[in-house]
């Protein structure tokens, strides 16, 4: 969903427990027991959607920070633009997360997100009306 999202030219959001166990994300920004955040390439660093962890660097109030969840914690992803996307049920069908993250990451978070640049260097797809 998230790369359809980036490669249609939304912005995707993440709704995310963020009183789930492991939940790395800044506790002044959960509202409700949860936390929306825009994971657009333009929003964030170093963006590492794996299978069981996400984490990327992300600016809050203009200071750098590092969010790391386990996938079990999202509970949405939506287009910013539309409000189109999917809500994950909560409860036993996310288990809790099998096995944990480092706490300190060593070296730079990998960078699995990274859009292809096109010939003309730009990351977002784009339309030519050709007559």
């Amino acid at each position: 969903m998230h790369q359809w999202m980036s490669d249609s030219g939304l912005t995707p959001h993440l709704i995310v427990d963020g009183t789930a166990s492991g939940v790395e994300v800044p506790v002044a920004h959960i509202r409700e027991g949860r936390i929306v955040l825009n994971v657009s390439y333009g929003a964030t660093r170093h963006l590492d959607i794996g299978d069981e962890w996400i984490s990327f660097e992300a600016r809050f109030s203009g200071v750098p920070r590092l969010l790391r969840f386990h996938t079990a914690a999202v509970r949405g992803i939506y287009a910013h633009e539309t409000g189109e996307g999917l809500m994950f049920p909560e409860g036993e069908d996310n288990p809790p997360p099998t096995t944990p993250i480092d706490p300190l990451p060593n070296g730079p978070v990998p960078d699995r997100g990274v859009p292809p640049m096109t010939l003309s260097g730009s990351k977002r797809p784009s339309l030519k009306i050709v007559k």
